[in-house]
Protein backbone atom coordinates (compact mmCIF):
# COMPACT_ATOMS: atom_id res chain seq x y z
CA UNK A 1 0.00 0.00 0.00
CA UNK A 2 2.94 2.59 0.60
CA UNK A 3 4.54 2.08 -2.59
CA UNK A 4 0.93 2.36 -4.65
CA UNK A 5 0.61 6.16 -2.82
CA UNK A 6 4.26 7.34 -3.54
CA UNK A 7 3.08 6.14 -7.76
CA UNK A 8 -0.19 8.45 -7.00
CA UNK A 9 2.48 11.15 -6.52
CA UNK A 10 4.14 10.49 -9.25
CA UNK A 11 1.41 10.47 -11.93
CA UNK A 12 -0.19 13.94 -10.72
CA UNK A 13 3.19 15.92 -11.24
CA UNK A 14 4.71 13.77 -13.75
CA UNK A 15 5.11 15.18 -17.26
CA UNK A 16 7.09 14.30 -20.70
CA UNK A 17 6.82 13.42 -24.37
CA UNK A 18 5.88 10.63 -25.85
CA UNK A 19 4.55 9.77 -29.45
CA UNK A 20 0.97 8.23 -30.46
CA UNK A 21 1.87 6.22 -33.27
CA UNK A 22 -1.59 4.77 -33.24
CA UNK A 23 -3.41 6.10 -36.52
CA UNK A 24 -2.67 8.83 -39.32
CA UNK A 25 -3.61 11.68 -40.65
CA UNK A 26 -5.47 11.53 -43.87
CA UNK A 27 -6.48 14.78 -46.23
CA UNK A 28 -9.58 15.32 -47.82
CA UNK A 29 -10.64 16.04 -51.46
CA UNK A 30 -12.05 18.94 -53.18
CA UNK A 31 -10.16 21.96 -51.41
CA UNK A 32 -7.21 23.25 -53.64
CA UNK A 33 -3.30 23.44 -52.03
CA UNK A 34 -4.57 26.18 -50.03
CA UNK A 35 -4.41 27.78 -46.10
CA UNK A 36 -7.68 26.52 -44.68
CA UNK A 37 -8.38 28.88 -41.74
CA UNK A 38 -11.48 28.00 -39.90
CA UNK A 39 -14.15 25.56 -39.72
CA UNK A 40 -18.12 25.98 -38.85
CA UNK A 41 -20.92 23.54 -38.39
CA UNK A 42 -24.22 24.47 -40.36
CA UNK A 43 -27.18 21.83 -40.20
CA UNK A 44 -25.85 18.71 -41.39
CA UNK A 45 -23.15 20.62 -43.24
CA UNK A 46 -19.10 21.68 -41.95
CA UNK A 47 -17.98 24.49 -43.53
CA UNK A 48 -14.18 25.87 -44.36
CA UNK A 49 -12.98 29.07 -44.54
CA UNK A 50 -10.08 28.97 -46.87
CA UNK A 51 -7.25 31.49 -48.28
CA UNK A 52 -8.77 33.52 -51.74
CA UNK A 53 -11.04 30.48 -52.40
CA UNK A 54 -14.05 31.55 -50.03
CA UNK A 55 -15.86 28.97 -48.18
CA UNK A 56 -16.74 25.23 -49.14
CA UNK A 57 -18.47 22.88 -47.60
CA UNK A 58 -19.01 19.30 -46.54
CA UNK A 59 -21.73 16.72 -46.23
CA UNK A 60 -19.84 13.92 -45.48
CA UNK A 61 -17.89 14.91 -42.10
CA UNK A 62 -15.01 16.51 -43.95
CA UNK A 63 -14.16 13.55 -46.23
CA UNK A 64 -14.74 15.36 -49.44
CA UNK A 65 -15.02 19.53 -49.96
CA UNK A 66 -17.27 21.70 -52.44
CA UNK A 67 -17.30 25.83 -53.54
CA UNK A 68 -19.99 27.40 -50.69
CA UNK A 69 -19.32 30.80 -52.03
CA UNK A 70 -17.27 34.07 -51.16
CA UNK A 71 -14.97 33.48 -53.71
CA UNK A 72 -11.93 35.82 -53.76
CA UNK A 73 -12.10 36.12 -50.06
CA UNK A 74 -9.21 34.81 -46.86
CA UNK A 75 -11.95 33.65 -44.57
CA UNK A 76 -10.35 34.17 -41.03
CA UNK A 77 -12.78 33.53 -39.21
CA UNK A 78 -16.60 31.47 -38.86
CA UNK A 79 -19.48 31.06 -36.83
CA UNK A 80 -23.15 29.49 -37.05
CA UNK A 81 -26.26 29.44 -35.57
CA UNK A 82 -28.23 26.77 -37.10
CA UNK A 83 -29.21 27.62 -41.04
CA UNK A 84 -27.22 30.96 -40.00
CA UNK A 85 -24.23 31.10 -41.32
CA UNK A 86 -21.41 34.08 -40.90
CA UNK A 87 -17.71 34.54 -42.46
CA UNK A 88 -15.17 36.61 -41.47
CA UNK A 89 -12.91 37.53 -44.53
CA UNK A 90 -10.11 40.08 -45.48
CA UNK A 91 -13.48 42.16 -46.99
CA UNK A 92 -15.56 42.40 -44.34
CA UNK A 93 -18.14 40.14 -42.99
CA UNK A 94 -20.53 38.09 -45.28
CA UNK A 95 -23.92 36.38 -44.23
CA UNK A 96 -25.85 33.18 -45.47
CA UNK A 97 -29.27 32.42 -43.85
CA UNK A 98 -30.08 29.38 -46.16
CA UNK A 99 -27.02 27.10 -44.95
CA UNK A 100 -24.66 28.37 -47.47
CA UNK A 101 -26.27 28.26 -50.40
CA UNK A 102 -26.35 32.07 -51.03
CA UNK A 103 -24.34 34.74 -49.34
CA UNK A 104 -24.41 38.21 -48.78
CA UNK A 105 -21.95 41.03 -48.00
CA UNK A 106 -23.68 42.78 -44.21
CA UNK A 107 -19.77 44.92 -43.72
CA UNK A 108 -17.02 45.86 -46.14
CA UNK A 109 -13.66 47.18 -45.85
CA UNK A 110 -12.93 45.54 -43.04
CA UNK A 111 -10.70 42.82 -41.84
CA UNK A 112 -12.19 40.39 -39.38
CA UNK A 113 -10.24 37.68 -37.53
CA UNK A 114 -12.69 36.13 -35.16
CA UNK A 115 -16.77 35.77 -34.89
CA UNK A 116 -18.76 35.20 -31.94
CA UNK A 117 -22.52 34.61 -31.93
CA UNK A 118 -23.75 34.45 -28.02
CA UNK A 119 -26.96 35.69 -26.35
CA UNK A 120 -28.47 37.10 -29.98
CA UNK A 121 -25.63 39.27 -30.53
CA UNK A 122 -22.81 38.38 -32.86
CA UNK A 123 -19.23 40.10 -32.10
CA UNK A 124 -16.24 40.43 -34.47
CA UNK A 125 -12.95 40.83 -33.70
CA UNK A 126 -11.65 43.12 -36.41
CA UNK A 127 -8.04 43.97 -37.63
CA UNK A 128 -7.52 47.39 -36.06
CA UNK A 129 -10.69 48.48 -34.71
CA UNK A 130 -11.04 45.87 -31.46
CA UNK A 131 -14.90 44.66 -30.89
CA UNK A 132 -17.87 45.12 -33.15
CA UNK A 133 -21.33 44.26 -32.17
CA UNK A 134 -24.98 43.36 -33.96
CA UNK A 135 -28.09 43.07 -32.15
CA UNK A 136 -29.99 42.53 -35.69
CA UNK A 137 -28.60 39.08 -37.09
CA UNK A 138 -25.72 41.56 -38.90
CA UNK A 139 -27.67 44.04 -40.34
CA UNK A 140 -26.26 47.16 -38.58
CA UNK A 141 -22.95 46.89 -36.13
CA UNK A 142 -21.50 49.47 -33.56
CA UNK A 143 -18.27 49.47 -32.15
CA UNK A 144 -17.92 48.32 -28.47
CA UNK A 145 -15.25 49.79 -25.72
CA UNK A 146 -13.03 47.69 -26.51
CA UNK A 147 -11.58 49.13 -29.58
CA UNK A 148 -8.18 50.35 -31.02
CA UNK A 149 -6.25 46.65 -31.29
CA UNK A 150 -6.60 43.50 -33.51
CA UNK A 151 -9.10 40.98 -31.60
CA UNK A 152 -7.75 37.56 -32.83
CA UNK A 153 -10.12 35.51 -31.10
CA UNK A 154 -13.65 34.74 -29.05
CA UNK A 155 -15.00 32.38 -26.19
CA UNK A 156 -17.72 32.40 -23.80
CA UNK A 157 -17.92 30.74 -20.49
CA UNK A 158 -20.73 31.11 -17.76
CA UNK A 159 -22.12 34.88 -18.59
CA UNK A 160 -18.92 36.03 -19.69
CA UNK A 161 -17.19 36.75 -22.81
CA UNK A 162 -13.40 36.59 -23.45
CA UNK A 163 -11.82 38.45 -26.34
CA UNK A 164 -8.07 37.69 -27.16
CA UNK A 165 -5.72 40.01 -28.89
CA UNK A 166 -2.72 40.59 -30.51
CA UNK A 167 0.02 41.68 -27.84
CA UNK A 168 -2.43 42.70 -25.27
CA UNK A 169 -3.32 39.26 -24.30
CA UNK A 170 -7.05 38.46 -22.91
CA UNK A 171 -10.27 40.41 -22.02
CA UNK A 172 -13.20 40.45 -20.16
CA UNK A 173 -16.81 41.54 -20.28
CA UNK A 174 -19.30 40.34 -17.49
CA UNK A 175 -22.34 42.54 -19.13
CA UNK A 176 -22.94 40.78 -22.69
CA UNK A 177 -19.95 42.90 -24.61
CA UNK A 178 -20.36 46.63 -23.08
CA UNK A 179 -17.61 46.79 -20.78
CA UNK A 180 -14.33 45.43 -20.82
CA UNK A 181 -11.27 44.75 -18.43
CA UNK A 182 -8.12 43.52 -19.14
CA UNK A 183 -7.13 40.24 -17.30
CA UNK A 184 -3.38 39.15 -15.85
CA UNK A 185 -2.55 37.76 -19.06
CA UNK A 186 -1.97 40.95 -20.62
CA UNK A 187 1.13 41.02 -22.44
CA UNK A 188 0.53 38.50 -25.09
CA UNK A 189 -0.85 37.77 -28.45
CA UNK A 190 -3.78 35.32 -27.80
CA UNK A 191 -4.32 33.33 -31.62
CA UNK A 192 -7.49 30.88 -29.69
CA UNK A 193 -8.90 30.63 -26.73
CA UNK A 194 -10.91 27.89 -25.43
CA UNK A 195 -13.02 26.62 -22.87
CA UNK A 196 -13.67 23.35 -20.83
CA UNK A 197 -15.85 22.95 -17.71
CA UNK A 198 -14.10 25.50 -15.12
CA UNK A 199 -10.40 25.79 -17.20
CA UNK A 200 -10.03 28.07 -19.58
CA UNK A 201 -6.95 27.75 -22.19
CA UNK A 202 -4.79 30.03 -24.25
CA UNK A 203 -3.28 29.61 -27.34
CA UNK A 204 -0.20 32.33 -27.74
CA UNK A 205 2.09 33.10 -29.97
CA UNK A 206 5.60 31.77 -28.77
CA UNK A 207 4.72 31.20 -25.39
CA UNK A 208 2.79 28.11 -25.53
CA UNK A 209 -0.62 27.48 -23.95
CA UNK A 210 -1.51 29.22 -20.53
CA UNK A 211 -4.53 27.91 -18.19
CA UNK A 212 -6.71 29.41 -15.88
CA UNK A 213 -8.74 27.67 -13.24
CA UNK A 214 -10.70 30.79 -11.42
CA UNK A 215 -12.19 32.55 -14.00
CA UNK A 216 -9.70 34.27 -16.01
CA UNK A 217 -8.14 36.11 -13.22
CA UNK A 218 -4.90 34.20 -12.98
CA UNK A 219 -2.85 31.89 -15.28
CA UNK A 220 -0.19 29.63 -15.46
CA UNK A 221 1.48 28.65 -18.15
CA UNK A 222 1.18 24.59 -18.90
CA UNK A 223 4.64 22.49 -19.93
CA UNK A 224 3.54 23.34 -23.96
CA UNK A 225 5.11 26.24 -23.63
CA UNK A 226 7.74 27.19 -26.31
CA UNK A 227 5.17 27.04 -29.09
CA UNK A 228 2.82 29.52 -30.91
CA UNK A 229 -0.02 28.23 -31.15
CA UNK A 230 -2.66 29.09 -33.71
CA UNK A 231 -5.84 26.88 -32.60
CA UNK A 232 -7.25 24.87 -29.65
CA UNK A 233 -10.56 22.40 -30.14
CA UNK A 234 -11.57 19.63 -27.16
CA UNK A 235 -12.52 16.53 -27.05
CA UNK A 236 -13.30 14.80 -23.29
CA UNK A 237 -10.84 16.12 -21.14
CA UNK A 238 -8.02 16.52 -24.27
CA UNK A 239 -7.29 20.02 -25.58
CA UNK A 240 -6.27 19.51 -29.46
CA UNK A 241 -3.58 22.30 -30.12
CA UNK A 242 -2.54 23.50 -33.22
CA UNK A 243 0.78 25.05 -33.78
CA UNK A 244 2.53 27.25 -36.69
CA UNK A 245 5.62 25.10 -37.40
CA UNK A 246 5.08 21.84 -35.31
CA UNK A 247 1.73 20.46 -36.11
CA UNK A 248 -0.80 19.04 -33.75
CA UNK A 249 -0.20 18.09 -30.01
CA UNK A 250 -3.12 16.30 -27.66
CA UNK A 251 -2.69 18.10 -23.86
CA UNK A 252 -4.34 16.61 -20.77
CA UNK A 253 -4.04 16.28 -17.13
CA UNK A 254 -5.04 20.13 -17.25
CA UNK A 255 -1.67 20.65 -19.42
CA UNK A 256 0.80 18.66 -17.80
CA UNK A 257 1.06 16.33 -20.37
CA UNK A 258 1.36 16.21 -24.05
CA UNK A 259 1.86 14.17 -26.96
CA UNK A 260 2.74 15.12 -30.74
CA UNK A 261 0.30 13.42 -33.30
CA UNK A 262 1.54 14.04 -36.53
CA UNK A 263 1.42 10.91 -38.02
CA UNK A 264 0.65 10.82 -41.72
CA UNK A 265 1.35 14.45 -42.72
CA UNK A 266 3.31 14.32 -45.77
CA UNK A 267 5.56 17.79 -44.09
CA UNK A 268 4.82 19.36 -40.68
CA UNK A 269 1.92 21.57 -41.58
CA UNK A 270 1.50 25.01 -40.37
CA UNK A 271 -2.15 24.49 -38.55
CA UNK A 272 -4.24 27.53 -38.69
CA UNK A 273 -7.49 25.54 -37.31
CA UNK A 274 -8.97 23.06 -35.55
CA UNK A 275 -12.39 21.55 -35.07
CA UNK A 276 -13.92 18.47 -33.23
CA UNK A 277 -17.09 16.67 -35.39
CA UNK A 278 -18.77 13.36 -35.70
CA UNK A 279 -15.83 12.02 -33.64
CA UNK A 280 -13.52 13.33 -35.92
CA UNK A 281 -10.55 15.69 -35.57
CA UNK A 282 -10.51 18.29 -38.69
CA UNK A 283 -7.25 20.26 -38.85
CA UNK A 284 -7.24 23.01 -41.45
CA UNK A 285 -3.55 23.81 -42.64
CA UNK A 286 -1.62 25.58 -45.31
CA UNK A 287 -1.87 21.81 -47.59
CA UNK A 288 -6.09 22.00 -47.01
CA UNK A 289 -8.02 20.10 -44.59
CA UNK A 290 -6.60 16.44 -42.99
CA UNK A 291 -8.64 14.79 -40.40
CA UNK A 292 -8.23 11.55 -37.77
CA UNK A 293 -10.40 10.04 -35.77
CA UNK A 294 -10.46 10.65 -32.00
CA UNK A 295 -10.74 7.11 -31.48
CA UNK A 296 -7.90 6.26 -33.11
CA UNK A 297 -5.92 9.48 -31.26
CA UNK A 298 -6.73 8.85 -27.91
CA UNK A 299 -7.19 4.71 -28.31
CA UNK A 300 -10.30 4.42 -26.74
CA UNK A 301 -13.08 2.01 -28.30
CA UNK A 302 -16.47 1.94 -27.32
CA UNK A 303 -17.44 -1.55 -27.76
CA UNK A 304 -20.74 -1.56 -25.95
CA UNK A 305 -23.10 1.12 -24.68
CA UNK A 306 -24.83 -1.67 -22.43
CA UNK A 307 -24.51 -0.80 -18.75
CA UNK A 308 -22.12 -2.91 -17.00
CA UNK A 309 -22.89 -4.13 -13.43
CA UNK A 310 -19.75 -3.17 -11.45
CA UNK A 311 -16.58 -1.35 -12.61
CA UNK A 312 -13.79 -3.55 -13.93
CA UNK A 313 -10.59 -3.80 -15.85
CA UNK A 314 -9.20 -6.47 -17.36
CA UNK A 315 -5.82 -8.07 -18.46
CA UNK A 316 -4.45 -6.65 -21.52
CA UNK A 317 -4.35 -8.71 -24.24
CA UNK A 318 -1.84 -10.10 -25.49
CA UNK A 319 0.53 -10.58 -22.69
CA UNK A 320 3.21 -10.46 -22.94
CA UNK A 321 3.09 -8.50 -26.23
CA UNK A 322 5.53 -6.68 -29.07
CA UNK A 323 4.94 -3.81 -29.62
CA UNK A 324 0.73 -3.24 -29.15
CA UNK A 325 -1.48 -4.77 -26.67
CA UNK A 326 -4.85 -3.88 -25.46
CA UNK A 327 -6.99 -2.99 -22.56
CA UNK A 328 -10.49 -3.73 -21.72
CA UNK A 329 -12.46 -1.95 -18.86
CA UNK A 330 -15.93 -1.34 -17.78
CA UNK A 331 -17.61 1.99 -16.40
CA UNK A 332 -20.70 1.26 -14.55
CA UNK A 333 -21.78 5.28 -14.08
CA UNK A 334 -20.98 8.55 -16.18
CA UNK A 335 -17.75 9.80 -14.41
CA UNK A 336 -13.45 10.49 -15.02
CA UNK A 337 -11.95 7.86 -16.38
CA UNK A 338 -7.86 7.79 -16.23
CA UNK A 339 -5.67 4.89 -16.99
CA UNK A 340 -1.83 5.66 -16.82
CA UNK A 341 0.91 3.47 -18.35
CA UNK A 342 4.16 3.66 -16.00
CA UNK A 343 7.20 1.68 -16.00
CA UNK A 344 8.47 0.05 -12.76
CA UNK A 345 10.06 3.29 -10.93
CA UNK A 346 7.30 4.32 -11.14
CA UNK A 347 7.40 6.94 -14.10
CA UNK A 348 4.76 8.09 -16.07
CA UNK A 349 4.83 6.34 -19.95
CA UNK A 350 1.89 7.03 -21.63
CA UNK A 351 -1.62 7.97 -20.24
CA UNK A 352 -4.01 6.04 -22.58
CA UNK A 353 -7.56 7.58 -21.00
CA UNK A 354 -8.45 10.68 -19.38
CA UNK A 355 -12.08 11.15 -20.23
CA UNK A 356 -15.17 11.83 -19.08
CA UNK A 357 -17.36 8.81 -20.09
CA UNK A 358 -20.58 7.37 -20.21
CA UNK A 359 -21.41 4.09 -18.75
CA UNK A 360 -20.19 1.28 -21.33
CA UNK A 361 -17.55 -1.61 -22.17
CA UNK A 362 -14.66 0.60 -23.55
CA UNK A 363 -11.21 -0.68 -25.02
CA UNK A 364 -7.56 1.35 -25.06
CA UNK A 365 -4.79 0.40 -27.00
CA UNK A 366 -0.87 0.94 -25.91
CA UNK A 367 1.71 0.89 -28.05
CA UNK A 368 4.97 0.47 -26.52
CA UNK A 369 6.93 0.83 -30.29
CA UNK A 370 9.51 3.46 -28.04
CA UNK A 371 10.03 2.12 -24.98
CA UNK A 372 12.70 -0.95 -23.93
CA UNK A 373 11.41 -4.59 -23.12
CA UNK A 374 10.52 -5.31 -19.60
CA UNK A 375 7.68 -5.20 -16.75
CA UNK A 376 4.88 -2.07 -16.80
CA UNK A 377 2.03 -1.12 -14.79
CA UNK A 378 -1.40 0.32 -15.80
CA UNK A 379 -4.02 1.49 -13.14
CA UNK A 380 -7.18 2.43 -13.76
CA UNK A 381 -9.00 5.65 -11.41
CA UNK A 382 -12.77 6.32 -11.64
CA UNK A 383 -14.33 9.53 -10.43
CA UNK A 384 -17.97 9.38 -10.48
CA UNK A 385 -18.44 12.31 -8.71
CA UNK A 386 -20.79 11.11 -5.82
CA UNK A 387 -19.83 9.45 -2.48
CA UNK A 388 -16.27 8.04 -2.30
CA UNK A 389 -17.68 4.49 -2.42
CA UNK A 390 -18.62 5.85 -6.49
CA UNK A 391 -15.28 5.48 -7.15
CA UNK A 392 -12.50 2.88 -8.21
CA UNK A 393 -8.78 2.28 -8.69
CA UNK A 394 -7.65 -1.03 -9.92
CA UNK A 395 -3.70 -1.68 -10.87
CA UNK A 396 -2.49 -4.09 -13.32
CA UNK A 397 0.91 -5.42 -14.44
CA UNK A 398 1.98 -6.25 -18.27
CA UNK A 399 5.10 -6.96 -19.77
CA UNK A 400 6.81 -6.01 -23.05
CA UNK A 401 9.12 -8.37 -24.73
CA UNK A 402 11.05 -7.33 -27.69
Amino acid sequence: MKKLIIVIVLIVHSSFLITDCNSQWVQSSGIPSVNVYSFSVGINRIFAGTYSNGVYYSTNSGLSWSPSGVNGNWVYAMASLDSTIFAGTSFGVFRSTNNGTNWTQMLSNTWIYSILIYNSRVFIGTSVGGVFISTDNGVTWEPSSLSNMAILSFATFGTNILAGSRTNGIYISTNNGIDWAQTSLNNKTVNSIHVISNNIYAGTDVSGVYLSTDNASTWIQTTLNNRSVSSLSSSGNSIYVGTFNYGIYRIYNNGANWVQINEGFSATPRVYGLMVTNNLLLAGTNSAVWRRPLSEITGIQNNSTETPLSYSLSQNYPNPFNPTTKIKFDVMRLGDVKIVVYNITGRVIQTLVNERLQPGTYEASFNGSQISSGVYFYRMIIHSGGSSTDGYSETKRMVLIK
